[in-house]
């Protein structure tokens, strides 16, 4: 890597870059284990100034930097982030057909008009009509109040939402609701809004008209509209009922279980849902669900209670079969209970009968979670059973062929699995006892693990803790594979550590001698489906060649002629009929595949293929393009780790329900459906993956009435135990469209048009699906624009409050690898088509726009806890190159990858605080390096507690860094295509984006949007928008 490449961009800009002297960072939670700032870090940059030469008057200490700031701030002039907060209500006079302006109304906490009580509440004991605040004692608790936490203070709201909207009233911040304040439904204003707001009509951002060219500042900005929320959410816990507007999916918080499931479950993208359909197309806005069953709780957050009935099961409905949930209720005197679902009233067992006070309510409401918690466990009886259940088995079939063993890939396999087994090399057991074990253990009590390995041949192992080395016992009839082992395939891990530690350790050795060239997977997947059919489990699959021998072999589909053409989507599924039949055996079984992937040479793995077995049991895949053994050994070693001790589940059934006047459309995941309206089957699932559900209408809701949604996940746990997670989310129910909108969930509503693209990128070209992103950001917009902005003027753009950001994630979306214009590799595009299917709403989040710090100019508390003991974290910046700064060092996250881009004039002095002494020199840096050394320095220190922080609030894939030096590395390019507010991808920039939705909004508002335009701004934007086709029909 020492030679010289050629740079993605022209050259370092001059940006002025003011220091952040008023404006504090924000802060995020502070996992345990960050280093502390102190003594032994005196030779950091906190106390000297790193610099090519500071100009007069420049303090280090108080604006730590590794080069002299290039524009410094002016007495009485604010900073960029109060200019930002205050000034969006006016553009400068450079701008060009836009300008932007931001109203209070509709930004994130704050309520809608005040309305009068409904007629009737369907569900139990809540109005979900607005964000009610503090002002209603909830179960007994003090109002706004949560156990163990903070109150939720109106001042702190009001505090909070005088930051984030621009015309708080002066009396907002010192406005307080009384605790015992009786709860009236109508004219209270929320928490996080000002009395003097209540009732304001609907405003967006706007974007105006002025002289050809747009302020790149003013545009809406996804970084501010994370770190905003994220001081918030740092003080203050998320009262689900409360609160109705959740926070943003990348923002860490604390919910609180009010009977409204946690958003980290479950998400609408409408939370106020209109009466009709006509009035929710209106909007052009998708009426779904986001579900993330098994999705992992924050700490200070309750855990999920289980609940057992016995041989009764829990309480259901006996018409539509819902669950129990704290929006039923009961009447007769506790004797009948009416579902909220479809109104059916129901006898009470007598095992589980209450009697009710005079409201109507249960007096053991509070002792019995499913009562008033939205999410909880329950244990089920014989009949909810497939087979017996047993504690969850995992396998790990081994790539052994010559391919896998000469790149290092075996090596790196090996080291996951020890180290997800029993932890790193240094954690040996001191003692025999069982307790000792016990602590260290990785896996629960109950599960088992085998190993098996192939090339030509599929190798078993006995792993009987009283052998004093495996025994292996070779399968070479590949044509009718089957399982030569009746006892000790799967062991407990603690008890044959020696005997796995051992095979683990010589697989590399042992297959060095045995040139096998070709892996023969299906063979071997068929062989592993045999051991684990009777009881179901995991398989963790590696494999590093394009596997062509056996039966089920692949070839070389994808030889670059089909790439732009209609003949591409053939490339991005399969027909093969053997890896159908074994993928759909697998979700019968309860099997779930998750595959290792490495091409070590970046060649072609036919993941369309491979990649179906994992898509369709509940699985994932771990790509590694152009594997290299010293670089991504640590990252495959910590997801092989991730993957084993994340909450998992298998043998898994789900099904959604909603209220009288919804029915299910359609789902988008990774998941078996025989038939549409049949359960969703999974042979494993685990706490990363989400899937979407879409809604439609089949009659008019009832305004008097609250719409309500349940899911409900039939999953045999890795303890083997068979359970039912049921989480309930309600939304209230307007005559029309307007109160939706002040309650839309821009995260929702991004990541079900991400599902909806995905699940049709085997049937519509590229092109075709990028038109219709474009068209839906349109008809959103538009549809905003026409019915609910109110009086502008024609030149402007406005934008909903709440979805303020959204067009930015559309645009991140057709610049994805899985949907981008231009050439890229069909490994590459289907794997992450896959992904989109199955991640979660954060994951997403990042993928759409990457994080980006600067770690030149860190401030001397960034990256250390403050007295609260939370992670100082400092400011994200724009991902744009006019925001990269000479000489600068910037850390860049997507969730997937993190880029460590130094530039070419990066102060040495800085490499060594960050490297380590005699790294002074960006060229000997070593460019296989995948993380941080640990150093005594200030600096050091400061950015490996921001990763630690960075990988806690990530998705399934590990954090390691990868170095982009400028003109050095390749990875440089991937640097610059994460740069989404430029023109890069095969698509326009930001700014251009924003001038092209107005220019198609203002056609549709005039009537004279058409399906393809030939004007001259259409024709440069030909292969992006394209043709204004059907929305996925």
């Amino acid at each position: 890597m020492s030679g010289q490449l050629p740079s993605p961009f022209q050259g370092p800009q001059q940006q002025q870059h003011p220091p952040n002297a008023q404006a504090r960072p924000p802060v995020a939670p502070s996992p345990g284990g960050y280093q502390q700032t102190g003594s032994l870090y005196g030779n950091g940059a906190g106390n000297q100034q790193y610099g090519q030469g500071a100009p007069q008057g420049y303090s280090g200490a108080q604006d730590q930097s590794y080069f002299p700031p290039q524009g410094m701030q002016q007495p009485g002039q604010p900073s960029m982030p109060q200019q930002q907060m205050g000034g969006l209500g006016g553009l400068t006079d450079q701008m060009g057909g836009m300008s932007l302006g931001a109203d209070a109304t509709g930004s994130y906490g704050a309520a809608p008009a005040a309305q009068g009580r409904k007629k009737k509440d369907r569900h139990a004991y809540h109005t979900i009509e607005q964000p009610t605040g503090g002002a209603q004692a909830f179960n007994g608790m003090p109002a706004g109040a949560a156990p163990g936490a903070a109150p939720y203070s109106n001042q702190y709201a009001n505090q909070y939402a005088s930051q984030y909207q621009q015309n708080a009233t002066p009396a907002a911040t010192n406005w307080q609701t009384a605790a015992a304040s009786a709860y009236a439904p109508g004219g209270v204003a929320a928490p996080s809004e000002p009395p003097g707001q209540a009732g304001t009509p609907l405003v967006g951002a706007t974007i105006q008209s002025s002289q050809g060219r747009v302020d790149p500042e003013q545009i809406p900005s996804v970084p501010r509209s994370r770190d905003i929320p994220a001081q918030h959410f740092l003080e203050h816990i998320y009262p689900t009922i409360e609160q109705h507007l959740p926070p943003p999916a990348a923002v860490p918080f604390v919910a609180y279980d009010q009977g409204n499931a946690s958003p980290k479950f479950t998400r609408l993208t409408l939370n106020n849902i209109p009466a009709s359909a006509e009035h929710l197309n209106s909007t052009g806005l998708p009426l779904g669900l986001i579900l993330q069953p098994l999705a992992p709780l924050q700490e200070g957050e309750q855990p999920i209670p289980v609940i057992d009935y016995g041989d009764i099961g829990p309480p259901r409905c006996r018409r539509c079969r819902t669950y129990i949930n704290p929006f039923m209720t009961f009447k007769n005197g506790g004797n009948k209970f009416v579902c909220n679902m479809c109104t059916f009233p129901n006898d009470v067992a007598a095992e589980y009968f209450s009697p009710t006070d005079p409201s109507g309510v249960r007096i053991d409401r509070m002792q019995r979670p499913e009562l008033h918690l939205g999410t909880v466990e329950f244990m089920v009886p014989k009949e909810y059973w497939a087979k017996e259940p047993a504690g969850l088995r995992w396998l790990f079939l081994v790539d052994v062929s010559s391919e896998a063993v000469s790149r290092g890939f075996l090596e790196g396999v090996c080291e996951g699995i020890l180290n997800a087994l029993y932890g790193s090399e240094e954690q040996e057991p001191k003692t025999e006892d069982a307790a000792d074990g016990a602590s260290k253990r990785a896996l629960p009590a109950g599960a088992k693990v085998g190993i098996v390995t192939y090339d030509r041949e599929v190798h078993f192992y006995n792993l009987s803790p009283g052998l004093t080395q495996a025994q292996m016992m070779v399968m070479s009839d590949i044509e009718e594979p089957f399982v030569p082992l009746s006892e000790g395939l799967f062991v407990d891990p603690m008890e044959s550590r020696k005997v796995i530690t051992s095979l683990v350790r010589d697989l590399p050795n042992m297959f060095s001698q045995i040139k096998s060239p070709d892996p023969a997977l299906l063979p071997a997947l068929d062989a592993v489906l045999g051991a684990l059919s009777k009881t179901g489990g995991k398989i963790m699959c590696s494999l590093s060649t394009l596997p062509i021998w056996g039966p089920g072999r692949l070839m070389l589909r994808d030889d670059g002629k089909m790439h732009g053409n209609d003949a591409e989507k053939r490339l991005f599924t399969t027909e093969h009929p053997e890896w159908k039949r074994v993928a759909n055996k697998m979700v019968e079984s309860g099997i779930g595949v998750d595959f290792f992937m490495a091409a070590p040479s970046g060649g072609y793995m036919d993941i369309a293929t491979i990649g179906y077995v994992s898509g369709l049991s509940g699985g994932e895949v771990y790509f590694y393009p152009n594997f290299h053994s010293p670089r991504d050994i640590l990252k495959l070693s910590q997801e092989i780790k991730r993957t084993v001790t994340r909450e998992t589940g298998y043998q898994a059934l789900m099904k959604v329900r909603c209220s009288n006047g919804l029915q299910v459309s359609a789902y988008h995941g990774n998941f078996l459906q025989h038939t549409f309206g049949a359960d969703l089957e999974f042979g494993s699932i685990d706490a990363d993956k989400a899937l979407g559900v879409m809604f439609s209408y089949d009659g008019k809701l009832d305004p008097r009435l609250d719409a309500h949604f349940q899911s409900a996940l039939l999953y045999t746990t890795a303890t083997g135990e068979r359970r039912v997670r049921c989480s309930n989310i309600v939304a209230s129910v307007s005559d029309g469209a307007m109160e939706g909108m002040k309650f839309v969930d821009q995260d929702a509503v991004t990541d079900i048009i991400a599902r909806e693209a995905a699940s049709k990128i085997a049937e519509r070209s590229l092109k075709d699906i990028r038109g219709n992103i474009s068209e839906k950001t349109v008809d959103i917009l538009a549809g905003y624009r026409k019915n609910f902005s109110g009086s502008h003027p024609p030149g402007q753009l406005v934008l909903p409050e709440n979805l303020k950001e959204f067009s930015m994630f559309m645009l991140g979306l057709t610049k994805s690898r899985a949907f981008k214009g231009g050439r890229e590799p069909t490994d590459r595009r289907v794997h992450d088509v896959r992904m989109l299917k199955s991640m979660g709403p954060a994951e997403m989040s990042f993928y759409l726009y990457p994080r980006i710090y600067s770690i030149h100019n860190l401030g001397e508390q960034d990256g250390f806890a403050n007295e609260k003991g939370h992670l100082v974290m400092p400011n994200s910046i724009r991902a744009s190159f006019s925001k990269i700064e000479e000489g600068g060092a910037y850390l860049v996250d997507n969730g997937q990858i993190c880029l460590l881009w130094l530039h070419a004039q990066v102060s040495p002095n800085l490499l060594e605080d960050l490297f380590g002494p005699d790294s002074n020199d960006l060229q000997k840096l070593d460019p296989f390096m995948s993380k941080l050394p640990v150093l005594e320095t200030h600096l050091n220190a400061q950015v490996r507690n921001i990763l630690q922080y960075l990988e806690s609030t990530r998705g399934s894939k590990a954090l390691t860094i990868q170095l982009a030096r400028q003109g050095l590395d390749g990875a440089e390019f991937e640097f610059a295509r994460l740069l989404y507010e430029d023109r890069n991808n095969e698509a326009q920039s930001y700014v251009d984006w924003l001038v092209h939705l107005h220019r198609h909004i203002q056609l549709e508002l005039a009537g004279q949007r058409k399906k393809e335009d030939t004007s001259g701004e259409a024709s440069a934007l030909a292969g992006f928008a394209g043709l204004r086709a059907p929305y996925w029909n």
